[in-house]
């Protein structure tokens, strides 16, 4: 029988496309969000949490469900200042995991994947190196500090309960509604405008929507899943002058990119308050995923070719 199934955030890049998958797939499903959404074909059930943090109530949400997916989550918001963005990395992805963990187990669910970030690993990687999922934790800011706290969190509510407790640990993740920096950069390619990167000669992991939805699945049902950390990446590391060459070539245009030295362009980020751009754009961050694919027996189903066509062609 299909395991049943809530997905917080289901408003979300992420939740939509799993809510979309696991229905396609014949689970049970429902979502929660911060506002509702009108389903006409009453394929899943929307319920309306409010705002999330340690005094969300989950019981009625949780009601006969086998498994949560925890999408949910605070990244970062530029309307508010640093100390109001700390606070909401706290309240939402701390505390709110914290309360839903715990309600969880007394609602008796069985198992809880988490969501988490690659920047719990680390900004960047270094040479030839790559992240592992043994690797000891290096958060670098708020945002990645929040997600460290909240698995540790998780991991004490586990080991003292039957919940099954699976993080996945994900960098940018793209595909069909891509927003952010992925979709400024897409519309700034569509323009031909000049980008001074051709020097750029970094190696950076990411993750299909398609690729990581599949991953999630198979976390759901897997008996070797529980208690896991897993690194999530397509497998194919590509440097940003090689992602934008693809871009270009999946929208039936050439890359317009000029040399300029990576210690100029650092400089002017920093001048024009770009600096965390700019390094995600000329720094590498590699993923090994080899331990996540030997456990769950998983291949990434979707090239990143196939995967960027999909963004460009989508209207």
């Amino acid at each position: 029988m299909k395991k049943k199934i809530l997905i917080t955030g289901g408003n979300g890049f992420i939740g939509k496309a799993l809510t979309k998958k696991l229905i396609q797939n014949s689970y049970f499903v429902k979502i929660s969000s911060r506002k509702k959404e009108f389903n006409s074909k009453n394929l899943f059930t929307t319920y309306m949490t409010g705002e999330i943090d340690g005094k969300t109530k989950w019981d009625k949400i949780l009601n006969n469900i086998d498994c949560v997916v925890h999408c949910a989550a605070t990244t970062s918001n530029m309307n508010k200042n640093e100390k109001e963005t700390s606070e909401s990395f706290q309240k939402v992805n701390i505390e709110g995991t914290i309360n839903l963990a715990r309600q969880s187990v007394s609602m008796g669910v069985k198992r809880l994947i988490f969501l988490s970030s690659i920047k719990v690993n680390g900004e960047k990687t270094f040479n030839n190196s790559s992240f592992k999922y043994y690797d000891i934790p290096n958060p670098n800011d708020a945002y990645s500090n929040s997600k460290w706290i909240a698995e540790q969190e998780l991991r004490k509510i586990s080991k003292s309960t039957n919940l099954e407790l699976i993080i996945i640990r994900s960098p940018l993740v793209y595909g069909p509604g891509v927003k952010g920096n992925f979709k400024r950069l897409i519309n700034v390619i569509r323009t031909n405008m000049p980008l001074p990167l051709a020097m750029v000669q970094n190696q950076r992991s990411m993750i299909g929507i398609e690729n990581l939805i599949d991953l999630i699945i198979r976390c759901i049902d897997h008996p070797k899943a529980s208690g896991k950390t897993f690194l999530a990446s397509d497998g194919e590391d590509l440097s940003t002058p090689e992602l934008i060459k693809l871009i270009a070539l999946s929208m039936g245009m050439k890359a317009n990119l000029f040399p300029l030295p990576i210690f100029v362009l650092k400089f002017l980020g920093s001048i024009f308050g770009r600096r965390e751009e700019i390094n995600r754009l000329v720094d590498s961050l590699r993923i090994d995923n080899n331990y996540t694919k030997e456990i769950l027996n998983w291949i990434p189903p979707m090239s990143v070719e196939e995967g960027i066509r999909r963004i460009t062609q989508d209207k």
